[in-house]
Formats: C-alpha cells, sequence, structure tokens
C-alpha cells in the first residue's frame, strides 16, 4: 500500500528519532516536507545545511509551537521525562486531527492522550539503531485514540527503512528488550569476541577482520537460506568435531537464560521510567 506522508514534524530529534528522519529523507521524502526541531543551535544549523527546516529551542523559544503548525504526523524524539512537558507545550497548536507519534520507552499512550487534544491520534514506536542504516526493527502500538489509518501512517514511517510489528502495547516493553537493546547485546558479543580473538594472539585489525566479517557472512546466510538457525548451526558442526566443543561450552554458559534475564531487566527498567 502506498502512503503520502503529511507534513511532518520531528521535535527534539537526537540520536535515535535522527535515524528515523535520515531513513525518511533516503526513502525520498521531499526536505521541505519536513520540520525539525532541536535543542542546541548547532545541530539545527547542520540539518539546515542538508535542506531542512530546522529551529533550535535555545534560540527560539516558540520553535516547537511553531514546527507543529500545519503538520499532520508530529515525532516526538525527546527523552521519556520530557514527554508530558512537550506535550503541554505543543497541545494547543496540533491540528485537530494529528498522528503523534513518540519513540521514548516507558511512556504510555494513556499518559500521552492525557495531555493532546481530543481528536489527535497518538501511537507508540520503539525502532533500534539499525534504522538509520535501513535495517531496522520497530515496535508500533496504537494508542486508543489511534484508528487504522493513523497506525498504517504511523507505520510506514518505520517501514520504508526496515521491518515493523505491530504489538499490544502490553508488549511493547518486551519487544524493546529484545529488538531495541538488542543491537547492544550484539555490539557486546562483537567487542568481547575481538578479545577473545586478541587473547589468541592476533592483533586487533586481524581480530576485528575475522569477527566482523563471521558475524556479517553469517547472518546474511541466514537471512538468504531461510533456514532456522538450529538448522544452520547443525550444519556447520561435525559431531566430535571441533566446533561441536565449542558450541559445547557456549550451551554450558546457558545463554537463552543470559539474554532472557537481560530482557527481562530492560523490561523492568521500562517499567520504572513509566512511573516517573
Amino acid at each position: 500500500m502506498t502512503i503520502e506522508l503529511p507534513r511532518v514534524a520531528m521535535l527534539g530529534v537526537g540520536s535515535m528519532s535522527g535515524a528515523v528522519l535520515q531513513g525518511l529523507l533516503a526513502s525520498g521524502v521531499a526536505p521541505d516536507t519536513v520540520v525539525v526541531t532541536t535543542r542546541s543551535e548547532s545541530s539545527a544549523t547542520a540539518h539546515r545545511a542538508s535542506g531542512l527546516d530546522a529551529t533550535a529551542t535555545e534560540t527560539d523559544p516558540d520553535a516547537n509551537r511553531a514546527g507543529v503548525r500545519g503538520a499532520g504526523l508530529v515525532v516526538l524524539g525527546v527523552k521519556p521525562f520530557g514527554i508530558v512537558d512537550l506535550l503541554d507545550e505543543v497541545a494547543g497548536d496540533l491540528a485537530p486531527d494529528a498522528v503523534v507519534v513518540s519513540v521514548a520507552v516507558g511512556v504510555t499512550t494513556e499518559t500521552m492522550q492525557a495531555h493532546v487534544p481530543e481528536g489527535v491520534r497518538v501511537v507508540r514506536a520503539l525502532p533500534n539503531t539499525p534504522i538509520g542504516v535501513g535495517l531496522g526493527v520497530t515496535g508500533i502500538s496504537a494508542g486508543s485514540s489511534a484508528d487504522t489509518d493513523a497506525t498504517a501512517l504511523a507505520a510506514h514511517v518505520f517501514a520504508v527503512s526496515g521491518e515493523v510489528i505491530e504489538v499490544p502495547e502490553s508488549q511493547l516493553d518486551a519487544l524493546s528488550a529484545v529488538s531495541g537493546s538488542g543491537p547492544a547485546y550484539v555490539f557486546l558479543l562483537v567487542e568481547q569476541w575481538q578479545q577473545a580473538a586478541e587473547a589468541l594472539g592476533f592483533t586487533h585489525e586481524q581480530a576485528r577482520t575475522m569477527v566482523q566479517g563471521t558475524v556479517r557472512g553469517a547472518v546474511e546466510l541466514l537471512a538468504r537460506s531461510g533456514s532456522e538457525p538450529a538448522d544452520l548451526r547443525r550444519a556447520v558442526t561435525s559431531p566430535k568435531g571441533t566446533t561441536e566443543r565449542a558450541v559445547t561450552v557456549l550451551q554450558e554458559a546457558d545463554l537463552t537464560g543470559t539474554l532472557e534475564r537481560a530482557a527481562r531487566a530492560a523490561i523492568t527498567r521500562a517499567e520504572e521510567l513509566s512511573r516517573l
């Protein structure tokens, strides 16, 4: 389904919402249809150099209110603790049927809806950082005010840069603990795997080439094959061979249990943030 984006306002563009912005621009969205606000003038200047209408709140206190005027889609990129104050700030300037999308962890659609006028449709989205290279995974959940059109519009913003999974809001924190925090798990694995390679006598550059090349190749093989990871693992693990011995050590480390505990810790923190 082809969806034409309305005028878009992106408020408080930081690292995550900046990645979403880059994905939109890379998909062909015209820069002159996007309004951006940032905290610092230096950041706004950089965005203006890309052809965007960008204003900094440190130099223009009215930047956020002006940004949402006439926007059909408003993306909130501020930290969780700033969402309510931002909504209170711009509520009077939102279009009556605007779609407001937050990418903040822990702030529920119920909370957001309490701070916008009736008729404004609210959606939560939790993308991960690979969205900046067109390979993101984003979970979205519609608030009770959001109709099918609003949900489809929000999904389109992220689908141009990766995969989108629509889930009930009760599952959104768990999704974020898997895919949202997931890149950090992968980076940690690569970091420590490289350290292990260096401990075996390889240089940093050699370790980097071996580990990152292996991860890239294995993930691409998994994607292209359509096979289950367990099937590919068994295919490369010869009985009584060296890989079998290494895999046994990893299995004894209870990777499944460790990853589940990590995800549950992230979920707990999201729940704490929702109560702040």
